[in-house]
């Protein structure tokens, strides 16, 4: 379990699965001969093959007096597309618990967007019906994501992911559906990053002068801070992502503000620090 500070507000690290994938698996220009060319990435998040080491995670923020859950992992007994992701039995629960957050406790869940690797445990099957895993939170999902997944659900990409694991949720009463730049308090909010699907958002954190960010899948790997151009297969707009990486790279620089990656593997956070004309994680 890692986790970290920002002022007042904590984050911990669950992790639901993690381990090195082939670059094309997530990111088709990430071959072994290609990312060779970007050094720092070695030894932390790439591994002597070539491959991508990454990681499965969700991330829970303690705030004011509220625990928010970012992105909700693969989940449990659900059939899947990717043979690895599906029908899995994994303890991710008991882990939670361990942790010191029953799934009772989660007040707030926020899906980044409604990828099958983002949305998972938002429900569990009981009785062979799918139900809210954490029966005292709101969970908010974005407007405009959500119009998006309505009109097109892909199950035949995916898998019923929306059918599983977010129709449930709405039809329990259980959704709210926000805005790109919704505030869940002083010290949370959304930032619009848009481009890997229609209304992906990451999360800030604030707090007694100290800042942080949660990618999502913004960027899914600190290679892409060396090449922003490097799209994801399960892209929306793949124009629109790569612009989004550009711009957030930018604002981010050398400032303060801790970046903590969905999908990147341990340390898992860092800070965006330039890199020729390109950037880098700096751990």
């Amino acid at each position: 379990m890692t986790d970290w500070h920002i002022g007042d507000v904590k984050v911990t690290k669950i992790v639901e699965e993690d381990g090195p994938v082939p670059g094309e698996f997530v990111l088709p220009d990430a071959q072994p001969e290609k990312l060779a060319e970007i050094p720092w990435l070695s030894p932390n998040f790439v591994n002597e093959k070539g491959w991508l080491k990454m990681s499965i995670h969700a991330l829970i923020i303690e705030s004011q007096g509220v625990r928010i859950m970012v992105d909700t992992c693969l989940g449990n007994d659900k059939e899947r597309t990717t043979k690895a992701w599906a029908m899995r039995s994994g303890p991710f629960l008991q882990d939670l618990a361990a942790a010191g957050f029953p799934r009772e406790s989660i007040d707030y869940v926020i899906c980044t967007h409604l990828h099958v690797d983002h949305v998972g445990w938002n429900t569990m099957l009981v009785d062979g019906q799918w139900v809210p895993t954490f029966p005292n939170a709101r969970y908010l999902f974005g407007k405009t994501e959500w119009q998006s997944w309505e009109k097109a659900p892909d199950e035949e990409h995916f898998g019923p992911v929306i059918q599983d694991s977010v129709q449930p949720i709405i039809d329990a009463g259980l959704a709210d559906l926000v805005d790109s730049d919704h505030r869940v308090n002083d010290e949370v909010w959304f930032e619009p990053t848009h481009g890997h699907t229609a209304g992906h958002i990451s999360v800030r954190i604030s707090s007694r002068g100290e800042d942080a960010v949660i990618t999502g899948d913004m960027t899914h790997h600190p290679c892409q801070l060396a090449r922003p151009e490097w799209r994801c297969f399960a892209d929306y707009s793949a124009e629109q992502a790569i612009q989004t990486r550009w711009d957030f790279y930018a604002r981010y620089v050398n400032q303060p503000v801790l970046v903590i990656g969905t999908h990147f593997a341990p340390p898992t956070a860092g800070y965006i620090v330039p890199d020729g004309e390109r950037y880098k994680l700096k751990i």
